[in-house]
C-alpha cells in the first residue's frame, strides 16, 4: 500500500517552507517521487528559491519536478494529479471553517472531495520533523477499509510510528434499547457487549490478513466507540492527541451531504489533527 508519486500544492505563503519540507521528508521516507504543483506562471526567482529549499533534501536523494498551469486552482491541481499519475496529494488546511466558508467549501475541502488519490491535509507543517507516534485508523464495516487500515500500517511502518489505533464507530441506533430501569439498563449494555465484540473480531480478521513485517514493534489497540460517525473519531483523535488520523475516501456527495454533513465531513469542517484521506 506504499505511495509511488507525492504531490504538493505550493503556493508562496509563509507555510511554504514548511510544506516543501513536509513533503519532501515523506517523499524520501516512503521511497517516492515528489511533484511540486504551482497554480500560475513560476518566474525564475521563484524556481531558484524552490530549488535551494531543497537543496539539502536532493544532497540525501530526492528526486521531484514542477509543474506549473495557469487556470482555476482546483481544477489545475485535479488535471496534474492524473498527468503526473500521483497517488498522495498533499496540501495544507485550516483546522476551523465557519459555515459560509465550509458551505462554499475551500479549495483543500473541493479537492479532497473530487480527488482520485489519497490526500494528506496538514494543519501545522513544520520545517523540523515532528515524529509520528501514534496513528488512529477507521474500522468501519465498509469495503474500503481493509485497505485503510492496511495503508496505515504501512505508513506507520515507513514513519516510525510506535502505536496504531484502529476505532469501530458504532452508530448509537444500533443499541435500539429505551432505558428507563434495571433490566433495560442491562439489556442496553448486553446489546453493547455483543456490538463491540463483533467489531473488534471483524477488525481482527483484517488485521490477521496484514502481513507480519509491517505490524511488527507496533503496539496495536482496538477501540469502539458509540456515536456519530465521523465526529466521534475526530473528537477521539482529538482526545488521545494522535499524530496522524486516516480515514476511508469519501463517496460521490451531493449538495445536500454539504448542508447536512456526515461521515468524513465532520472530519473536513474541523480537522482534529493531520489526516489522511485513502482512496
Amino acid at each position: 500500500m506504499s505511495f509511488k508519486t507525492i504531490g504538493v500544492g505550493v503556493a508562496f505563503s509563509p507555510n511554504l517552507k514548511a510544506n516543501l519540507y513536509e513533503g519532501a521528508r515523506l517523499a524520501q521516507f516512503l521511497e517516492a517521487k515528489l511533484v511540486l504543483i504551482h497554480v500560475g506562471v513560476l518566474s525564475e526567482d521563484n524556481r531558484a528559491m524552490l530549488h535551494d529549499m531543497l537543496t539539502v533534501h536532493k544532497k540525501n536523494g530526492l528526486e521531484y519536478d514542477v509543474r506549473c498551469q495557469m487556470g482555476n486552482p482546483v481544477e489545475v491541481i485535479l488535471s496534474t494529479v492524473k498527468e503526473a499519475l500521483i497517488d498522495l496529494l498533499i496540501l495544507g488546511a485550516l483546522q476551523r471553517e465557519n459555515f459560509f466558508k465550509y458551505y462554499l467549501g475551500s479549495i483543500a475541502r473541493q479537492i479532497t472531495r473530487r480527488a482520485g488519490c489519497s490526500v494528506l491535509l496538514l494543519i501545522k507543517p513544520s520545517v523540523d520533523r515532528v515524529p509520528c507516534e501514534h496513528i488512529v485508523v477507521n474500522g468501519l464495516a465498509d469495503p474500503k477499509t481493509e485497505k485503510t487500515i492496511a495503508t496505515a500500517f504501512s505508513v506507520a511502518k515507513d514513519l516510525g510510528a510506535r502505536k496504531i489505533t484502529i476505532v469501530e464507530e458504532i452508530r448509537q441506533e444500533e443499541v435500539a434499547v429505551s432505558v428507563d430501569d434495571d433490566r433495560s439498563l442491562r439489556r442496553s449494555r448486553i446489546v453493547k457487549e455483543r456490538l463491540k465484540h463483533r467489531e473488534e473480531s471483524r477488525v481482527n480478521n483484517i488485521i490477521s490478513n496484514l502481513p507480519d513485517h509491517i505490524k511488527s514493534n507496533i503496539q496495536i489497540q482496538s477501540q469502539s466507540i458509540f456515536g456519530k460517525r465521523g465526529y466521534s473519531i475526530g473528537h477521539y483523535a482529538q482526545v488521545v492527541r494522535a499524530d496522524l488520523l486516516v480515514m476511508n475516501g469519501p463517496v460521490k456527495m451531493t449538495f445536500w451531504d454539504r448542508l447536512f454533513p456526515h461521515d468524513i465531513e465532520h472530519i473536513l469542517g474541523e480537522l482534529p489533527t493531520d489526516v489522511l484521506i485513502v482512496q
